[in-house]
């Protein structure tokens, strides 16, 4: 069970660690930077660290188990050709550059030193060497389906959720908002949609089950099921058991929208959401923070609300700020109020770690 985590938020990288039965907040770093995103990777003990210092770009950092951060190559467009027009969903140009690394993955077990980034606006990066040097994915780049793509909440599309299958490290999913969901078989070089029985609520004739653009918030495969996946949507929470080649929606209460998700480690039909309104709103339904459980696979759901606020709650939980550690017992979150919660029983109870943290990114436990 893994005792220590790194909590990305938007004044600094922060490691919490479990001392003497409870939960502490220790020495940061980056303080006062916006930190992103974290990455720690189990292969070799290396914690990564994505920055984004606004005007001066963003940065990439690494450090080894036990050692210093040292700063090293951020993913990099190349420059984009004189005279394309190249849009968006929305017919807005496509800026070359890196606006933001959204999510990062270690390779399979078999690739010692790879790890994967995604960013906006929609680029797929791989380095083989731990972020010394990177390479874009230039096939699902240049497929002109890209231009379907659409900005969700951030106006412009980008890349969050990146899965490497335990099975074949050659085969990797990502999700795209708003894109849907890509798998290839080939390390990348040939790109597949995957986003079919999703849909949105309402839109256009032919746009709300169009799989090239739908809005998932974060995809999640289970360990020990790897062709089990499950999605928090814009519009809902979406399974499936045939290694993503479709979706069942599934109905959830209070609400059906949230952006995390955490899948059970060895148990495919468990699952963690931190549900709340949607659209303009984005806060706790009722101003409750719950957290809802399944344990079948979607057809009920646990409210779960012991030792979380509930009354006068505006906490909103980004989708790399809910986790679970690799027995499946113990779940922490964060939220944009600079709260941070763990459960040590698989979300029944939970106990409060800090509530002075600046608004929480990510959460990650390492091992």
């Amino acid at each position: 069970m893994a005792d220590h985590m790194i909590v990305s938020t938007r004044k600094g990288l922060f490691d919490v660690h479990r001392e003497g039965g409870g939960w502490t907040v220790g020495e940061g770093s980056f303080l006062g930077d916006n930190v992103t995103l974290a990455l720690h990777d189990p292969r070799d003990g290396a914690d990564y660290a994505a920055l984004n210092h606004g005007h001066f770009g963003v940065k990439l950092h690494r450090r080894d188990r036990g050692g210093t951060w040292q700063e090293i190559a951020t993913p990099a467009y190349p420059p984009k050709p004189e005279g394309l027009d190249d849009r968006d969903g929305w017919n807005r140009p496509v800026k070359w550059t890196t606006q933001l690394i959204w999510s990062l993955e270690s390779g399979g077990a078999d690739e010692p030193g790879t790890i994967w980034a995604g960013t906006m606006p929609g680029g797929l990066f791989r380095s083989r060497d731990r972020g010394d040097t990177w390479e874009m994915i230039r096939p699902l780049w240049d497929m002109p389906q890209r231009n379907l793509w659409t900005g969700g909440g951030a106006d412009i599309p980008g890349i969050h959720s990146i899965c490497v299958d335990p099975r074949a490290s050659q085969t990797v999913r990502i999700a795209i908002s708003c894109g849907g969901v890509w798998v290839t078989h080939d390390g990348g070089a040939t790109w597949r949609q995957s986003a079919h029985g999703m849909c949105f609520d309402d839109g256009p004739p032919g746009f709300a089950e169009n799989p090239e653009t739908q809005d998932p918030h974060m995809m999640v495969q289970c360990p020990a099921a790897p062709h089990r996946f499950w999605v928090q949507h814009h519009c809902g929470i979406w399974r499936s058991e045939d290694d993503a080649q479709t979706w069942q929606r599934v109905h959830a209460r209070p609400s059906s929208f949230g952006f995390g998700v955490v899948v059970h480690p060895n148990d495919p039909d468990t699952a963690w959401f931190v549900p709340g309104i949607k659209d303009e709103k984005r806060y706790p339904v009722d101003g409750r923070l719950v957290v809802t459980r399944t344990r079948d696979g979607g057809q009920s759901f646990d409210v779960l609300a012991n030792g979380l606020p509930q009354a006068h709650a505006y906490d909103i939980v980004f989708r790399h700020a809910l986790a679970g550690d690799d027995t499946g017992e113990r779940l922490a979150f964060g939220s944009t109020t600079g709260n941070l919660w763990v459960s040590e029983d698989q979300g029944d109870t939970w106990e409060t770690v800090s509530t002075s943290l600046p608004p929480v990114h990510a959460v990650r436990f390492t091992s």
